[in-house]
C-alpha cells in the first residue's frame, strides 16, 4: 500500500496560498497531506491592495480565503502559529506551541520583513512599518491623534503608505534617499512627473536626503533630515525596502545568498534536497524578487517539481503597473535602455502631467522591437505594450503612435501574437485566454465571460492591470465565434452603464443597495458606485449628499468643492455665460478678502476662489448664495460652463446674441449630471472667440441662425467638435441640444467624453445625426421630456446644503474642535495674493511647460 507523504508549508501569505491552490488543482494532495503554518491570525490576504483596507474597513474585503479553510480535507491550516526551528537531519519542524511535526518536503514561504534604517528614535511610539493589517490598524489609531505623518522611503511601498496617510487626513511628507521617487522603476524625467502629480495632492516630497533622527519625549514629535531640515510630525512610517525572512534556513544550516534569501536552484530547491523556498524569502541564482508575480511562478515550479515535472524558474518579468495617490505609473522591460544600441522614444506633456518613454531596438530586417518603457500619468497603453516586449513582435512602422495622444480618442491596438504573455503576474499567454474561450481547459467548459476566464486561467486575478487587454481578447474571440460579447461594467454588474441606466428608469431604484441586490452581486467598488451615483443624479436630480447617495460619491462631490494640492478647497460660483454685474463682482472680492482666498479667472469665464478650509465652505457659500450666486458644479461630472464672446450686443463683427444664448443654455443645463464633465461655448460669428469647436457642444452664429457642433473637448486627448446641423433657429437648436445631451447621458460608457462616445458609436456622427436630428428611432420626444424633468427638478446644491443641518454636519475638520483651522495648511504672499507655501526645492515663480517628443540614442 502506498504511504502518503507529509508536506509542510511555512507561511500563509499570497505566495504560500498560491502554492497550496496549485497543489490542490494539480492533484498533489492525492499523494500528500499538507500542513500550512501561518504566523498571522488570519488567512492570506491581498497585500497588493493593502491601502484599500482604509476604505473597505474590513479584512474580509482583502481575504484570499474568505472561508478560513481549504475545501480539500487533506490540507490543514494552522493560523497564529509559527515554525521556530527546522531539523533537516530528522526532517521535522518545531512549532511555536511546542508541537514537532515531521515532513517529507518543506516549502519555505516566509516572505520578507520591512527594513527599518538604524536611525536614532526609531523605537519611539508613533513609529510604524507598513506590512500587515495589524500595522495598518496601529497607524490608523495613531493618526486619529495626529496632524502630520512622514513616510521614510519613496519606492512602491512608500508611496502606498503615503496614500494611506493622505486617506487618514494627515499632512504627509515622503523622504527618499535617492534623487527621485521610485528609483528602481522610473528615470529622472518620469520621477519629476510623478513628483508634480503627488505634490498637487498636498504631499511634500523630499528626495536626495536621508533620515537623520526621530525626536520626541515619550512619542514621536519630529523628524530631522540629513540636510538639517526638521519636520514636525506625530507619525513616522518606515517603508525603506524589505529583507528576506531567511532565519529558519540560516539556523538550519541551509545556504543563503550573499545579500540574503534562501539560495535555490531552478526548481526552487535549496541546498537541502527536501527543502524548497518560494517568494520573497527565496533567492534564485542569488537574486531576491520583491514582487508577487515571480513568487507565483516559483510556487508553480515547486508543485511541478514535487510531481516530478521539469518546470524551472529562470527569472521573472519585473514589470509594474499601479495607481499611486491617484496617478497611473507603469514600468516594464528594459526601462532604462541598458541594452546596447537601444533607442528611446519620449513623449512628455508637462501641462497634462504625462510622461511616456519607449525603449526600442532595430532588428536586422530594419524593423523595430520593443524592449521596455515607462509610463507616468497615463498608463492605458501598458496592457498592450508589455506583452509586446515578451513576444518580440515587430512594431508598427511609426512606433511613436503607441505613446502619442490618440487622434480619435482611442489608443493604438496592434495585434498581439498568441505567444505574447498578457498577464505577467500569472504567466498567461494570449493563446491560453483564447483557448479558455474557444474550447475550455481541462474538464472546464468554454468560458462565457471575463469572470470565468479569470478563474480558469488566473489572467487578471492579481494586480488587475491586464484586465482591459484580457477583455479585448475575449471580445475579439467572441465576435469571431459569433458569440455575445460581455460588456459588463465591473465584477459586481454584468451590465453596461446604459443597461443600468435603463433599469433605474424602468424600476425607479433610488438606492445602490437595491440595484446591486436585484441585478448585481457583492458590495460594489470604486468603478460601479460613482457610476450608479451619476445615473441616479441624472434621472432624479437628487442632492448628491442625500442619505442614499452620499457614500457613493467621489471626494469632490462629497464636499461640493474641488480639493487642492495642499488639502484646502476651491469654490467656483456659477457665472452664466461669463456675464456678471459690478455688485456681484464686489461680493466675490469681499468674500475672497475676508477669507484670504486666492482668486483666479478660469478658462471658462468664471472666478475661482482657492484656499478655503473645509469648515469654512458653508460660511463662504452663505455669503455667495445671499448675493444671488449658486454652485458652479466645478466639482462634478456635470455641466461646467457655457463660454461666450460678447456677440452682436457689442462686437462689430457679431451677427447673433451669443451672450444671451450662452446664459440661457447654461441655466437650462446647470446641474445636469453626466458620464463625464460637459462644457459648451457660443460664438457670435465665424471668428470663434468663444472657442466653441473645442467644447462638448459648441454653437457658432451665422447670418441665418446657429450652427451646432458636438463631440469636442480638451484634456489629454483633444478633439474638435463636428458640425451636427446648420443654420438653426433658436428653438431647433435647443431641441437638438436637449436630445444630444440626453442621448449621450443614456448611452455613453463611464467616464467617456463626448468625443470618444461619438467615435465609438456604430456610424459615429452620422448615427448621432440620425437619432438627434432625424429622430430615426422615435426617441426625440422622450429625450426632450427627460431634459424637461431635469430642468423642473433643479435645485442649487449649495443652498440645499445650507438649509439641511444633517448635510452641514459633514463640514468640520476635527470632530472635537469643528472651528479649529487645520495646522498643516500654510500660505505665503505672491503677486499681491496669498499662495500655498512652496517648498524650497521647487520653483515658486512661473514655469515654462512644453510638450516634446524626441528620439535619442543611448550610448552602450
Amino acid at each position: 500500500m502506498y504511504q502518503r507523504r507529509t508536506l509542510v508549508v511555512a507561511g500563509h501569505g499570497m505566495v504560500g496560498h498560491r502554492f497550496v491552490q496549485a497543489a490542490i488543482e494539480r492533484g498533489l494532495t492525492e499523494t500528500h497531506d499538507i500542513l500550512v503554518v501561518g504566523e498571522e491570525p488570519r488567512p492570506a490576504y491581498d497585500r497588493v491592495a493593502l491601502t484599500s483596507y482604509f476604505g473597505a474597513g474590513s479584512a474580509e474585503e482583502l481575504s484570499l480565503l474568505p472561508a478560513g479553510r481549504y475545501d480539500d480535507p487533506r490540507v490543514r491550516l494552522r493560523l497564529g502559529t509559527s515554525i521556530t526551528s527546522v531539523d533537516t537531519e530528522g526532517r521535522t519542524v518545531l512549532l511555536s506551541d511546542g508541537v514537532r511535526v515531521g515532513y517529507d518536503a518543506l516549502v519555505l514561504a516566509t516572505g520578507a520583513a520591512p527594513f527599518v534604517p538604524p536611525v536614532p528614535g526609531r523605537d519611539l511610539p508613533g513609529c510604524f512599518v507598513y506590512r500587515t493589517i495589524e500595522d495598518l490598524d496601529a497607524i490608523r489609531d495613531a493618526s486619529a491623534r495626529a496632524t502630520t505623518g512622514v513616510v521614510v522611503g519613496g519606492g512602491l511601498l512608500g508611496l502606498e503608505a503615503a496614500n494611506a496617510l493622505v486617506q487618514l487626513g494627515l499632512e504627509t511628507h515622503v523622504v527618499e534617499m535617492a534623487p527621485r521617487l521610485m528609483p528602481v522603476q522610473l528615470d529622472e524625467a518620469g520621477g519629476r512627473t510623478l513628483v508634480r502629480h503627488i505634490e498637487k495632492l498636498g504631499v511634500t516630497v523630499h528626495t536626495g536626503t536621508a533620515t537623520g533622527a526621530i525626536t520626541g519625549d515619550g512619542g514621536v514629535e519630529g523628524l530631522t533630515l540629513a540636510d538639517g531640515t526638521t519636520l514636525e510630525t506625530q507619525v513616522v512610517v518606515f517603508s525603506a525596502g524589505i529583507r528576506p525572512r531567511d532565519q529558519l534556513a540560516r539556523d538550519a544550516g541551509i545556504a543563503v545568498a550573499e545579500r540574503g534569501g534562501v539560495l535555490v536552484d531552478e526548481q526552487c530547491r535549496s541546498s537541502d534536497p527536501h527543502v524548497y523556498a518560494v517568494g520573497e524569502c527565496a533567492a534564485p541564482g542569488g537574486r531576491m524578487y520583491g514582487l508577487v508575480a515571480p513568487g507565483y511562478s516559483m510556487a508553480e515550479v515547486v508543485v511541478d517539481a514535487l510531481l516530478d515535472g521539469a518546470g524551472t524558474f529562470t527569472g521573472a518579468d519585473m514589470s509594474t503597473k499601479l495607481k499611486l495617490l491617484g496617478v497611473d505609473v507603469a514600468s516594464f522591460g528594459d526601462a532604462f535602455a541598458t541594452t546596447q544600441g537601444a533607442l528611446e522614444l519620449v513623449f512628455a506633456d508637462a501641462v497634462a502631467g504625462v510622461y511616456k518613454k519607449l525603449v526600442v531596438s532595430e532588428t536586422e530586417q530594419g524593423s523595430y522591437r520593443l524592449l521596455g518603457g515607462i509610463l507616468v500619468g497615463d498608463a492605458t497603453a501598458y496592457g498592450v505594450l508589455r506583452p509586446m516586449v515578451s513576444s518580440g513582435m515587430a512594431l508598427p512602422d511609426n512606433p511613436e503612435e503607441l505613446i502619442l495622444p490618440a487622434r480619435s480618442g482611442q489608443g493604438a491596438q496592434p495585434g498581439l501574437p498568441d505567444e505574447a504573455v498578457v498577464c505577467s503576474c500569472n504567466n498567461v499567454t494570449k493563446a491560453a485566454i483564447r483557448t479558455a474561450v474557444t474550447s475550455g481547459t481541462g474538464e472546464r467548459e468554454p468560458c462565457a465571460d471575463l469572470s470565468c476566464v479569470k478563474s480558469c486561467t488566473r489572467a487578471g486575478s492579481t494586480c488587475g492591470s491586464c484586465v482591459p487587454v484580457v477583455k479585448n481578447i475575449i471580445d475579439e474571440r467572441f465576435a469571431a465565434l459569433g458569440k455575445l460579447v460581455d460588456k459588463g461594467l465591473c465584477e459586481h454588474f454584468a451590465l453596461t452603464r446604459q443597461e443600468l441606466f435603463d433599469l433605474v428608469a424602468v424600476h425607479g431604484y433610488r438606492r445602490f443597495d437595491d440595484l446591486v441586490e436585484a441585478h448585481g452581486r457583492g458590495r460594489g467598488c470604486e468603478v460601479c458606485k460613482p457610476v450608479v451615483a451619476s445615473i441616479l443624479a441624472s434621472q432624479f436630480n437628487g442632492h448628491v449628499l442625500g442619505a442614499e447617495t452620499v457614500a457613493l460619491q467621489d471626494t469632490n462631490d462629497a464636499y461640493l468643492a474641488n480639493i487642492q494640492r495642499n488639502g484646502t478647497y476651491s469654490v467656483v460660483p456659477r457665472i452664466p455665460g461669463g456675464e456678471i454685474t459690478p455688485d456681484k463682482l464686489i461680493v466675490i472680492g469681499e468674500v475672497a478678502r475676508d477669507f484670504n482666498l486666492y482668486t483666479k479667472i478660469t478658462g471658462g469665464q468664471r472666478i475661482d476662489l482657492f484656499g478655503a478650509r473645509m469648515e469654512q465652505l458653508p460660511a463662504i457659500w452663505r455669503r455667495l448664495v445671499d448675493a444671488g450666486f449658486e454652485s458652479g458644479h466645478a466639482y462634478g461630472k456635470s455641466l461646467r460652463t457655457v463660454k461666450s464672446c460678447v456677440g452682436s450686443t457689442w462686437c462689430r463683427f457679431g451677427v447673433q446674441d451669443s451672450v444671451g444664448l450662452a446664459i440661457a443654455l447654461e441655466l437650462r443645463y446647470r446641474g445636469l449630471r453626466s458620464p463625464h464633465k460637459l462644457k459648451g461655448g457660443v460664438s457670435g460669428c465665424a471668428r470663434e472667440c468663444a472657442e466653441a469647436r473645442g467644447k462638448d457642444f459648441g454653437v457658432i452664429a451665422t447670418e441665418k441662425g446657429w450652427n451646432l457642433y458636438v463631440g469636442g473637448n480638451g484634456g489629454a486627448t483633444p478633439a474638435h467638435a463636428q458640425l451636427l446641423a446648420g443654420d438653426l433657429d433658436t428653438h431647433e437648436l435647443v431641441r437638438y441640444l436637449d436630445r444630444f445631451l440626453m442621448y449621450y447621458i443614456r448611452t455613453a460608457d463611464r467616464l467617456q467624453r463626448t468625443s470618444t462616445w461619438v467615435a465609438a458609436l456604430d456610424g459615429g456622427l452620422d448615427r448621432v445625426r440620425a437619432v438627434v436630428v432625424d429622430d430615426e428611432l422615435g426617441l426625440g420626444a422622450e429625450l426632450e421630456e427627460a431634459m424637461a424633468r431635469h430642468i423642473g427638478s433643479y435645485e442649487d446644491e449649495w443652498r440645499a446644503t445650507l438649509e439641511d443641518p444633517e448635510k452641514l454636519s459633514r463640514f468640520v475638520s476635527f470632530v472635537n474642535a469643528p472651528d479649529t483651522p487645520d495646522p498643516s495648511i500654510s500660505f505665503t504672499t505672491e503677486r499681491g495674493q496669498i499662495q500655498p507655501t512652496v517648498p524650497d526645492d521647487r520653483p515658486a515663480g512661473p514655469v515654462l511647460l512644453a510638450a516634446t517628443i524626441g528620439v535619442r540614442r543611448t550610448e552602450p
